[in-house]
């Protein structure tokens, strides 16, 4: 009988998750602040990593951008350490005697700072060493942004051993690594916040690219499993977000393409509308969010269909061989580079 009541109040709980969830897209839940909180990213040199630090600096986060690239990632703390000042100007300019809009007043602006470091998260013990500086030199990190990633470029049967290695301890192991190097105060505290920056393609597969696929199909089961640990453990103060946008304009897939006439309806995104939708997605604790829209009935539609017919709409989509072009640009450029060195 206990069994059946309990039946009961789950059924209750999920339509009732249904119904919440339904009230989000109606009405804008209020953004949480991140004044004053440490956040690291990784892969900060370029790309979406660099948009996510512009947008958190707005937010008056303190920045650890950790990157393999010095010089780059030198050049994301200039433009942060651009926008802090604009902040700090704008304080000035205002009236001493006039408060703030709460946010303002959480952390005084002089005390905005962004940290450096240049770290190989494909490295474990690079990824302890660097992560212990941050602690002794910064604090405790209250947001990490898992966003490192790179992509071979090749087909399987041509990928030499070590490039896949690479793809998939920097796309999928270091979230294991940096993970396991802040999660523990984190959990102390029961205060925190895990973004996982994965892929559509760690939704659902394409072919030719077999590496990077399963790493994001790796990155996305760590993160599945990892927030529901938490769950498990009570830790509601904890939480996590799993980004997984569609191709992103960044040049790092520059050549895929779908067929020609679908191509006007589904082009790639624009990095900072797809860091503008995660960031919302962040800053209101929502768990997941597939930009754009379209990725939840294309996932949803992969875990119903037959493989035939998987198979059949991605053929019309052109998306059975959309990364061809891509790997072929890479192959030329490969070889333009090896003639060029004379090897």
């Amino acid at each position: 009988m206990n069994i059946l009541l309990e039946f009961f109040v789950v059924t209750f709980r999920v339509l009732w998750a249904f119904v919440l969830a339904a009230a989000k897209w109606l009405v804008r839940p209020k953004e949480k602040s991140v004044a004053g909180q440490v956040c690291l990213i990784t892969g900060a040199g370029s790309g979406l990593g660099r948009l996510f630090a512009l947008e958190f600096a707005r937010r008056r986060a303190l920045l650890v951008l950790w990157d393999i690239n010095t010089q780059s990632n030198e050049e994301t703390a200039g433009m942060v350490r651009h926008i802090y000042r604009e902040i700090a100007e704008e304080a000035a300019a205002a009236s001493p005697g006039v408060a703030g809009d709460g946010e303002k007043d959480v952390l005084p602006h002089c005390n905005l700072q962004v940290y450096t470091y240049t770290c190989d998260v494909g490295k474990r013990e690079n990824v302890y060493l660097t992560a212990e500086r941050v602690r002794k030199e910064v604090g405790e990190v209250s947001v990490l942004v898992n966003n490192a990633g790179v992509v071979s470029g090749h087909h399987l049967l041509e990928c030499p051993d070590e490039l896949i290695e690479r793809t998939m301890m920097v796309n999928c192991h270091a979230h294991f690594w940096t993970t396991k190097a802040f999660l523990p105060k984190m959990l102390e505290m029961n205060h925190g916040h895990i973004v996982t920056v994965a892929s559509s393609l760690g939704l659902f597969s394409t072919a030719g690219v077999e590496d990077y696929c399963a790493s994001k199909f790796g990155a996305v089961g760590f993160h599945e499993s990892l927030s529901h640990e938490l769950k498990a453990a009570e830790k509601d103060g904890i939480k996590t977000t799993l980004v997984c946008p569609y191709l992103v304009d960044t040049g790092m897939f520059r050549g895929c393409r779908i067929r020609k006439e679908i191509e006007p309806f589904l082009p790639p995104l624009k990095p900072e509308y797809c860091v503008k939708q995660a960031m919302r997605a962040i800053l209101t604790d929502q768990p997941m969010i597939c930009t754009p829209r379209l990725m939840y009935m294309v996932t949803f539609m992969k875990s119903i269909l037959p493989f035939e017919a998987v198979v059949c709409m991605y053929r019309f989509l052109g998306a059975d061989k959309c990364m061809y072009p891509f790997i072929a640009q890479r192959k030329q450029a490969t070889n333009n580079n090896e003639a060029k060195n004379g090897i």
